[in-house]
Order: C-alpha cells, then sequence, then structure tokens
C-alpha cells in the first residue's frame, strides 16, 4: 500500500512538471527568446515540496491544503500569462494556413523518399517524428493557448484525484470535491474562452490583464480542502454565542458560498456586466452566463440566510433545554405532569409546599 501511495504521489508531481514546462517551450517558441526557459525553474518548487512530502509525509498531502497544487499552479500560470498576452495571438489563422500547406508539402515529398530506399527504419522514426512536430507548429497559437488552458483544468482534477488522500478527508469527501472541480473548471474555462476570444477585448491590453486576474484569482480554490470538511464543534461553541456556533457548524456551506461570491460567480459576473453595459460587448452566451451567475449569487445569499436562521434556531432549543430539564425534575418530584407546570396563575393551581421539618425544640408545649 505504501508503495502505490508513493507512486501516485510521484506520478501526479511528474505529470505537473511535464505540463509546465510544455507550457514553457510555448512561450519561447511564440517569443522566440531563449531566455523564457528560465521559467521553467519555478518547477524547483515542486521538487522541493516533493522532497519535504516524501520524507516527512510519506507521500500524502497535508490537512486542508495541497501544497503540490499551488506550486504546480505557481510554475504554470505565467506561461499562460505570457502567450495570452502576446500581440499576435488573435492574428494566426492565415499564418497557420501557410503553416499547414507547406507541411503538406513536406509530407508529400518524405513518402516518395522512403519508396526510393534512400532510408532505413531508423531514418523512417526520425522523419516521422519530425513531421509530427511540424504538424504541431501549423496549430494555430489560440488554439495552443486554448489547449493549455483545458489540459490545466483537466490535469487538477485529475492529479487531485490521484494525489494521496491526506489525513483530514475522506474518500467520499474526496468524491465531493472532485465533483465540485468538475462544475467550477467548466465555468473558468468558459469564463476564459468567451470573454478574451472578443475583439474588443483583445485590442485592449488592460482588459485583458483585469480578465486575467480574475482568472488567476479563481483558480485559488483548487489548492483548498475546506469545501468539504466539517469541523467538529466543542460544546463550548455553544456558551460563545451564534456567531461562533455558525461559523463552526457550516463551515463548508460557509465555504462554498464564499468561494462562489468572492472567488468565482461574484468576480465573474462583475466582469461580464462590465463588458456589456461599458464596452457593448453584447452577446448571446455572455449574457446568457451572465444571468447565470446572478441567479447563482442570489441562491448562495439565499442559502447564507437560510443557515443562519437554522442555527439560530437550534441555539434557541439548546438554550430551552435547561428550563425543560428543570421542569421534569420539580415534576417527578411533585407528581403533577409538565403542562400543569406550564399554566398560567388565574386556573388556580395551588403548587405543592414541601413539608418543612420541625425541629426538637419547637415540638415541646411553651410553659
Amino acid at each position: 500500500m505504501e508503495g502505490l501511495v508513493l507512486f501516485n504521489a510521484l506520478a501526479t508531481r511528474l505529470l505537473f512538471v511535464l505540463h509546465s514546462l510544455v507550457g514553457v517551450w510555448r512561450v519561447t517558441v511564440v517569443k522566440k527568446e531563449p531566455l523564457y526557459w528560465l521559467l521553467a525553474l519555478l518547477n524547483l518548487l515542486v521538487f522541493l515540496e516533493t522532497v519535504f512530502t516524501l520524507k516527512f509525509k510519506r507521500g500524502r498531502d497535508f490537512k486542508w491544503f495541497s501544497p503540490a497544487i499551488l506550486f504546480y499552479l505557481i510554475s504554470i500560470v505565467p506561461s499562460l500569462w505570457l502567450l495570452e498576452m502576446h500581440g499576435e495571438n488573435q492574428y494566426c489563422n492565415v499564418l497557420s494556413e501557410v503553416k499547414a500547406q507547406n507541411a503538406s508539402r513536406k509530407e508529400a515529398f518524405h513518402p516518395k523518399l522512403m519508396s526510393s530506399g534512400q532510408t532505413n527504419e531508423t531514418d523512417d522514426l526520425i522523419e516521422s517524428a519530425k513531421i509530427f512536430v511540424n504538424n504541431l507548429s501549423t496549430v494555430c497559437e489560440q488554439v495552443w493557448t486554448l489547449g493549455l488552458h483545458q489540459t490545466l483544468l483537466l490535469i487538477l482534477i485529475i492529479g487531485r484525484w490521484l494525489l494521496p488522500i491526506g489525513g483530514g478527508i475522506t474518500r467520499d469527501q474526496l468524491a465531493q470535491l472532485l465533483l465540485i472541480f468538475v462544475g467550477t473548471a467548466a465555468d473558468i474555462l468558459e469564463f476564459t474562452s468567451e470573454t478574451l476570444e472578443e475583439e474588443q477585448v483583445r485590442n485592449n491590453p488592460g482588459l485583458v490583464k483585469a480578465i486575467l486576474i480574475i482568472w488567476t484569482w479563481s483558480m485559488v480554490q483548487f489548492p483548498l480542502d475546506l469545501a468539504v470538511q466539517n469541523v467538529e464543534c466543542p460544546l463550548t461553541v455553544t456558551v460563545r454565542g451564534f456567531p461562533s456556533q455558525f461559523f463552526c457548524q457550516y463551515s463548508a456551506d460557509l465555504w462554498n458560498i464564499g468561494i462562489s461570491i468572492f472567488i468565482q460567480d461574484g468576480p465573474f459576473l462583475v466582469v461580464r456586466v462590465i463588458l456589456m453595459a461599458y464596452y457593448k460587448v453584447i452577446n448571446q452566451m455572455l449574457a446568457f452566463f451572465a444571468a447565470k451567475n446572478f441567479l447563482v449569487v442570489v441562491l448562495q445569499l439565499y442559502h447564507l440566510v437560510a443557515l443562519a436562521t437554522r442555527a439560530r434556531a437550534s441555539l434557541y432549543t439548546q438554550a430551552d433545554d435547561p428550563k425543560r430539564e428543570h421542569s421534569s425534575r420539580l415534576s417527578s418530584e411533585s407528581g403533577l405532569s409538565p403542562r400543569d407546570w406550564q399554566r398560567e396563575p388565574q386556573e388556580g393551581l395551588v403548587l405543592p409546599l414541601r413539608a418543612t421539618p420541625v425541629t426538637s425544640d419547637d415540638s415541646q408545649p411553651s410553659p
């Protein structure tokens, strides 16, 4: 079992590093500057985290938090920023068609060489690899960037699934977390692909940076596991009052509400409303997802009010329990039911009095 844990820990982090290196490679190809390979040094954080986890945690994650996913995001997000901010990212249709035509001519030329017997099997493999690389180079840069966005979200979900479970989360909670990640990833991908593909947005570098900031902020939720972990509330929390009991009893629900309002649906709604109202970027999908974000925020606020009402009612119930216990104790001593003790005084109920013991001095007659 320990061997499987170590294998999953190493394989997942290796997947993170490989995807990050692909992103750095695309940056060097687009920028045509080998200096950008220095971005690969960010993977040293993943390496150091791997050594620490294997030595002190035996491959398992920490409670509440996954540093491997955090360092993976740190290593891949700068590459995606550079690709999205590249000025020629939107003008690649004509260039990609020319490259595709050149690649097709090369593919038509290589079979002639192989049929003439001028190459052996090793050369055939090398030529096939070159053709494959040339075909990759013909892909439009915008498609490359979108593919990196898609694979990033898929690797986050698969990686969180493969990473060994830490001490603070069960398999059932992990399944719930992965389902949350699937819905979150789909919404994030729709946000970036829908907004950044607009021509008005691409022509405004400041607006592109603002959208990328919101996108980066939305990725903060992936390293955290608080959305499915309930905290066990001690008995002393009730004595502290309503706020302490409320935040302790519904910690997972409050975290989900906070993510939706402050990290995902709330910021996405603000960006989409600004695009439609100020920049006049209006289309059917943008309006639909803006309405969807608005409904989610309203429903989350309604959920918050419902949780607060339930917590306050639970607090009042717990406060009435000592009174009920005292009433039941008195009724058992007097032989009356608790309903009789709760009658109004005008009903003429005579409460029984306990006989007072008489001392020996008082029992003697006075002279």
